[in-house]
């Protein structure tokens, strides 16, 4: 059995609009011990990052502690919503839950967001088969992931999470193919933005 943990990212300063390289807030980087605290002793034996800022950050008290280095998948990043920072987020989320080929002009859509992300899953499954991994994500790229896996995992999975940060969820994937069993194990919650 393979064993995934996947950990949204701590709070991050939502007033900082470059995505790449967005910093934690300072509650966010104390949160980052909450993590260690909570996965530290299971066995990780790899932690793998997308390349932005707020997950390399949630993870470095994990990997730190665990003396691992971080490997960072530029497939393991969030949606790029095409330099979209309107008022109407929630708005913007729905319509993209609501037709996965929906994006802005120069954006992403869920389904592309999905196809990159499960297929960096399944490459570090090949890689890591039998191990423990941890894996810094985001939280539309988490629930893409999630929505693969369970298309029960919808709108509704996903605004429950959106002011969960950090979130760290197990996904348990056996080796006769049967459905991957997930689990939360920890659940932080934080206002990441004005809902609106």
């Amino acid at each position: 059995m393979t064993t995934v943990y996947f950990i949204r990212h701590a709070q991050s300063d939502p007033s900082h609009r470059d995505d790449r390289t967005r910093p934690l807030t300072e509650a966010g980087l104390r949160d980052t011990k909450l993590i260690t605290a909570c996965i530290g002793s299971r066995g990780i034996s790899h932690i793998l990052s997308s390349p932005y800022q707020r997950t390399l950050d949630t993870v470095a008290h994990l990997a730190e502690t665990l003396a691992l280095p971080v490997e960072t998948d530029e497939d393991f990043r969030e949606r790029d919503a095409g330099g979209w920072h309107g008022d109407n987020f929630l708005d913007f989320v729905r319509a993209q839950w609501e037709d996965f080929d929906y994006r802005t002009e120069n954006g992403e859509s869920l389904a592309m967001v999905q196809k990159r992300n499960v297929a960096a899953l399944e490459r570090v499954m090949r890689k890591y088969h039998g191990q423990t991994i941890a894996i810094a994500t985001h939280g539309t790229a988490l629930g893409t992931i999630l929505n693969h896996y369970d298309p029960n995992w919808s709108i509704k999975s996903f605004l429950r999470i959106l002011n969960t940060m950090p979130y760290v969820i197990r996904l348990e994937l056996s080796d006769d193919g049967t459905k991957p069993r997930f689990s939360e194990i920890l659940r932080v919650e934080k206002q990441w933005r004005k809902n609106g």
